[in-house]
């Protein structure tokens, strides 16, 4: 079982260093070809116009959008649960996702830069530290998604079938149930 990490923008070294902790063989992705290679992939935290302009770039948007549509098994933190959210509010008028849950995502939806924060969220009903840096946040989700958290009143962990997206970074936390999770969802759907 091979996990990649879009390695575009964001926190890639950090989602590797997480996967690795918990067993997995991860690996940067930045081609078709090595996405052609890899069972699941990791969509890091980072800007997400900048790493939706840069799959079209790298010819990856379609492939990519095509294997979550497939079934591949998909992990979105931050930036990367807005590219996989089937609806974003305050996008930008070029906004780029890949889509795959249903859900409405609203960008930077707790603040500037300058308003990121820290705090323990209920996630599957156990406290775990959370980092939230520009952080989207949940408006609505369709009946077949789980609330996996919240903070804030908000909904901001969720999992559709073989995805799941946090609108924090567990990435930069120690505590690497987030990505345990992720290798479980992708161990049971290779059996």
């Amino acid at each position: 079982m091979r996990i990649g990490v879009l390695a575009l923008q964001g926190d890639v070294r950090e989602h590797l260093s997480a996967l690795a902790a918990v067993g997995a063989d991860a690996v940067r992705v930045r081609r078709p070809s090595e996405l052609d290679d890899v069972d699941a992939l990791v969509i890091p935290g980072g800007e997400s116009t900048t790493i939706g302009k840069l799959l079209v770039t790298f010819e990856l948007l379609e492939p990519v959008r095509k294997r979550v549509r497939d079934g591949m098994p998909a992990f979105g933190s931050c930036a990367g649960m807005i590219l996989l959210a089937d609806r974003v509010l305050d996008g930008t008028a070029d906004q780029i996702g890949i889509g795959g849950i249903d859900m409405t995502v609203r960008r930077n939806a707790f603040g500037r830069q300058v308003d990121s924060w820290e705090s323990d969220v209920a996630f599957d009903g156990e406290p775990l530290h959370a980092v939230f840096i520009r952080a989207p946040w949940v408006e609505q989700c369709g009946d077949d998604v789980e609330v996996l958290a919240r903070a804030a009143d908000r909904i901001v962990a969720v999992r559709q079938g073989s995805l799941i997206a946090t609108a924090f970074h567990p990435e930069l936390t120690g505590d690497r149930r987030v990505h345990a999770l992720f290798v479980s969802m992708v161990k049971e759907q290779a059996t």
